[in-house]
């Protein structure tokens, strides 16, 4: 297996706190090649259409508090191509949630499997069209794969965690809070797992012992939970997974996680 860690959408530029120079948010994915499932995508970012159509498939609002690059080179369909790879070997997507900057690739892969927690999916399809849910992502008719049914199984104390069908060593692990159905993906790589937190924190520093948060970000990350209750009960699993169970824990939009990968 080998996993390579992708910036699928760039975003408002932000201050590190600690020195590091400012940076533009990211839409951090992952493309996994396996031996036996093909080319695995985690995330999708924003896609083609998104960047080039952006006033049809964008809300305005979201466009104005996040301030996306727009970048066609930085999608993930050019970036597979120009990594040697044919986007049509994409055989699957796992999703974090269906926010407009995680499932606006999904029209690039038509053909892939989309896995995706079922509560998440039928949030975004009562809700959209909305500010987060854009219903142009799922037009075409994704192959969706949902997770929910039964209790699940238990991943170093997360319960309800979902092996994904067709996929071993990937796992989703429910992490409520930002939206109805947000869920972690686990990829155990040799002797370790990591796991992309998706949305469940914006900034490393609230994987600390002492937490701390970004002034901007978690006005972002406030403003868009569901239940922030659950949210924060969620952060503080997420960081015995890293400080006591050595998980590589990352989020999708901390610029300075995703150059440490």
């Amino acid at each position: 297996m080998k996993i390579q860690h992708l910036n699928v959408g760039s975003m408002r530029e932000i201050d590190s706190l600690t020195g590091l120079p400012a940076a533009r948010a990211v839409c951090h994915a992952l493309l996994i090649e396996t031996p036996a499932s093909g080319l695995v995508l985690v995330e999708t970012g924003l896609g083609l259409d998104d960047v080039t159509r952006p006033a049809e498939l964008l809300d305005p609002e979201w466009v104005e508090l996040v301030d996306p690059a727009l970048r066609p080179a930085e999608t993930a369909v050019r970036q597979l191509a120009a990594l040697g790879h044919d986007p049509a070997d994409v055989r699957h997507i796992v999703l974090t949630h269906l926010d407009v900057d995680h499932s606006g690739g999904l029209p690039d892969f038509p053909g892939a499997r989309v896995h995706v927690m079922a509560a998440e999916l039928e949030a975004a399809l009562a809700e959209a069209p909305s500010r987060r849910y854009r219903p142009g992502h799922w037009a075409h008719g994704p192959h969706w794969v949902t997770y929910g049914e039964g209790p699940g199984e238990t991943w170093f104390g997360m319960e309800g965690v979902r092996p994904l069908r067709g996929l071993p060593d990937l796992l989703l692990v429910p992490l409520g809070g930002h939206t109805a159905g947000h869920a972690g993906v686990a990829v155990k790589e040799g002797d370790r797992w990591l796991l992309h937190a998706g949305d469940a924190y914006f900034y490393h520093g609230e994987l600390d012992h002492d937490p701390v948060s970004h002034p901007l970000m978690d006005i972002v990350q406030v403003d868009s939970q569901v239940d922030g209750e659950l949210r924060i009960a969620n952060q503080a699993r997420l960081r015995t997974l890293a400080h006591t169970h050595g998980v590589s824990v990352f989020s999708a939009h901390d610029p300075w996680e995703l150059g440490r990968c």
